[in-house]
C-alpha cells in the first residue's frame, strides 16, 4: 500500500499526529511579594500574644500601615456590536441534485428565490449525481444562502444578494484515516465473526477473496482463530466518511498457519502480496463461493435424492441462494445453461488443461456463454437449488 510508512504493523498507520490546541493566554498582574520580619505588624502580633501566654506585661507602640493608593481608571469606551440577523437554517438531504427545486418549495422558499438559486446551483450539481446534502439560511420566506455538500467531500456555496444568486465551489479537503480491528473466528460463520469484530460489511468478500489462494474457509478455519484487517477511509473535515472504504491488510492465523498480506498499488499495479512482496495469485482460487460452509466433500456417500451410495465427484458448498459463485481461476467457457440433474451448468476449461464445473446455480451471468473468457475472480453466477438438489 503506497502512502504510508515502511512499517509492517498496521497499527501504526492508524496513529495520527496530535493537533496542538490554541489557548489564549491571559497576562495576570504580578503577585505581591510580602516579606515578614521582625518590624512588621504580623510579627508584632504574634510576639504579643507569645509574651501574653507567658503571663508577662508590655506595651508596643504600633504604626498603622498606610492606607493603599487606589489609581483612577478611566470607563472603558464600549462599541456596541449589531444584531445577528434573524433567520433559521434547515438542512435537506436529497437523493439527487434533480429534486432541488422541489425541496426549497417544499420547505416554503418564495417561487423567485427557487429559480434564481436552482439556476445559479446547476453548474455546480452538474458533476454530483449521488446525495446532496442542502443546508437552507432563511430570513422569513426569502433564501439568503444555500451551501450544499456532495458526496465526493467537495462543496459549494450559493448566495443571494440584491435578487440574484452567484455560485462559488470548494473542492474536496479529504484526509484518509486508517483503521485496524482484530478479532476471533466464532462457531457460526467468518462473515458474523468479523461483523461483531468491527469490520465493514461491505469489506467481508473482499477479506475472504484476498486469502481464497491460501485457505479454505469450510474446512480450514476454526473457532478461536485470530484475524485481523486494516482498511482505508477517506473523511472530510467534519469527520465524515466519505466514499467506500477500502481493505489495505488481511491477516489469518490458525493452528496450522498463518498468512498476513497488503494491498499495493503503483504504476499500475495492484494486488495483495505478503511482507516479502511476493503474489498470493495462484492457478485456482480454493473457494469460490463467499462464506460457504461444504455440506458434502468429495467421495463415496448415499445420495441425499437417490437413497444409493454413489461417488460424488465435486465438492457441495452451501450458502444462500443468491450467493455469488465465482470462477476459479481464468478459462474459457466451455458450457452454459442447463443440464439435466446439474441444473444450471457452467463448465470452465483452465489454460493447464484443469476444468472446473459449477452446478444447480439459480442463474448464470449474462457473457457467461460457451466460447467467452472469464478471468479468475469474475463472478459467473449464483448459488442456488436448480436440477437434482436438496438446498441450494
Amino acid at each position: 500500500m503506497s502512502g504510508h510508512d515502511d512499517s509492517f504493523d498496521p497499527k501504526t498507520w492508524a496513529a495520527t499526529p496530535a493537533v496542538a490546541a490554541t489557548v489564549p493566554i491571559v497576562s495576570a498582574p504580578p503577585a505581591r511579594r510580602t516579606t515578614v520580619d521582625a518590624r512588621s505588624p504580623v510579627a508584632v502580633a504574634g510576639l504579643s500574644a507569645a509574651i501574653l501566654a507567658l503571663g508577662g506585661i508590655a506595651a508596643f507602640a504600633m504604626r498603622a500601615p498606610p492606607a493603599p493608593v487606589v489609581a483612577a481608571v478611566a470607563p472603558l469606551a464600549v462599541t456596541p456590536v449589531a444584531a445577528a440577523p434573524t433567520g433559521t437554517r434547515r438542512t435537506l438531504v436529497l437523493a439527487r441534485a434533480a429534486d432541488l427545486g422541489a425541496a426549497l418549495r417544499d420547505a416554503g422558499v418564495r417561487d423567485a428565490d427557487v429559480v434564481g438559486v436552482a439556476a445559479a446551483a446547476a453548474p455546480t450539481m452538474a458533476g454530483h449525481p449521488g446525495e446532496v446534502r442542502a443546508t437552507l439560511s432563511l430570513a422569513g420566506a426569502a433564501l439568503t444562502r444555500l451551501d450544499l455538500a456532495f458526496s465526493d467531500g467537495s462543496s459549494a456555496a450559493i448566495v443571494g444578494a440584491a435578487g440574484a444568486f452567484t455560485a462559488t465551489s470548494a473542492a474536496a479537503a479529504l484526509d484518509t484515516r486508517i483503521a485496524v480491528v482484530r478479532g476471533e473466528m466464532d462457531a457460526d460463520s467468518f462473515y458474523s465473526s468479523a461483523v461483531a469484530a468491527g469490520v465493514v460489511d461491505s469489506l467481508i468478500p473482499a477479506f475472504a477473496s484476498a486469502l481464497a489462494f491460501d485457505f479454505d474457509f469450510q474446512r480450514e478455519i476454526r473457532p478461536g482463530d485470530v484475524f485481523e484487517a486494516a482498511f482505508a477511509q477517506a473523511r472530510d473535515a467534519d469527520g465524515r466518511a466519505i466514499g467506500q472504504p477500502k481493505l489495505v491488510f488481511a491477516s489469518i492465523a490458525t493452528a496450522a498457519k498463518s498468512r498476513t498480506l497488503y494491498w499495493f498499488e503503483d504504476a499500475g499495479e495492484a494486488g495483495w502480496f505478503d511482507g516479502n512482496g511476493a503474489s498470493t495469485v495462484r492457478a485456482l482460487m480454493r473457494t469460490p463461493v463467499d462464506g460457504a460452509r461444504v455440506s458434502s466433500q468429495f467421495g463415496m456417500r448415499t445420495h441425499p435424492v437417490l437413497g444409493y451410495q454413489k461417488l460424488h465427484k465435486g465438492t457441495d458448498f452451501a450458502a444462500p441462494t443468491g450467493t455469488p459463485i465465482y470462477a476459479a481461476g481464468s478459462a474459457t467457457v466451455e458450457f452454459s445453461g442447463p443440464k439435466g440433474p446439474n441444473g444450471n451448468f457452467v463448465k470452465l476449461r483452465h489454460s493447464n488443461g484443469w476444468e472446473t464445473l459449477y452446478l444447480h446455480m439459480v442463474r448464470i451471468d449474462p457473457g457467461v456463454v460457451a466460447g467467452a473468457s472469464v478471468t479468475q475472480g469474475q463472478e459467473i453466477g449464483a448459488v442456488g437449488t436448480t436440477g437434482r438438489s436438496t438446498g441450494p
